[in-house]
């Protein structure tokens, strides 16, 4: 195989990461689950600690099921008849998936569960003084969806081209966030040249037109206005 920078690996790697959701109905559930677990922690105020462990969590999960459809993939190329061995193989990569997903499943217990009892408006009061929180959650939301809009599309790589532009989106919901927590006409201002200079670089670059450009800004910016909107 041909020399690979690191550019070119961080793409085959998110590459490979989009392909098992496309291909396998586990990840669609797992990615879905992971979202509205961010989600609901907007609501429930977690520390960072507890926000650490969830992310850790999810990760855990993610990483189990992406070896174990790995393994499957691997063994179904390799073995052209049914084999035991290699239905042991596959029964304990599950088993490393469902040991995942039990922990994590704990994990949200003893995190959430005791949130779930307080009332509604001392979520949204705790919510709202911890302003960083909500930021770092819009953020990885953008990440997700725009992974998962570049799947859909199935145009570009997940580091370069395709609809939306990434780097725009992150840099606009940067731009939201700042602009929201500190009120700041100056602050306001100059991360949006900031942000501008980003999008202007993508488009001079090549690597998107204008449309995945302008996609990209409102999907940063309309996440990052959703979540703080939620509190």
């Amino acid at each position: 195989m041909a020399k690979r920078n690191l550019w070119q690996s961080f793409n085959d790697a998110i590459e490979g990461f989009i392909y098992a959701i496309r291909s396998q109905f586990n990840m669609k559930l797992h990615v879905g689950v992971a979202v509205l677990v961010l989600i609901a922690s907007l609501f429930l105020s977690i520390s960072r600690l507890e926000l650490l462990i969830v992310i850790v969590a999810i990760s855990i999960v993610l990483i189990t099921e992406m070896v174990n459809s790995a393994l499957e993939l691997t063994l179904d190329f390799i073995v052209e008849r049914y084999h035991p061995l290699a239905r042991l193989v596959k029964d304990m990569a599950a088993g490393a998936v469902f040991i995942a997903t039990a922990t994590a499943v704990f994990i949200g217990y003893v995190v959430f569960f005791p949130r779930l009892k307080s009332p509604m408006l001392t979520i949204l009061v705790r919510v709202h003084q911890n302003p960083g929180h909500v930021a770092i959650v819009a953020l990885l939301l953008t990440v997700i969806f725009v992974v998962v809009s570049k799947a859909a599309f199935g145009k570009g790589t997940p580091l370069r081209g395709g609809m939306p532009s990434g780097h725009v989106a992150l840099a606009f919901a940067v731009w939201t966030f700042l602009s929201v927590l500190f009120m700041n006409s100056l602050i306001t201002a100059l991360v949006f040249i900031l942000a501008f200079l980003v999008a202007q670089s993508r488009i001079g670059s090549g690597e998107h037109n204008w449309r995945e450009v302008l996609s990209g800004a409102f999907l940063g910016v309309g996440v990052a206005l959703f979540c703080f909107w939620l509190f």
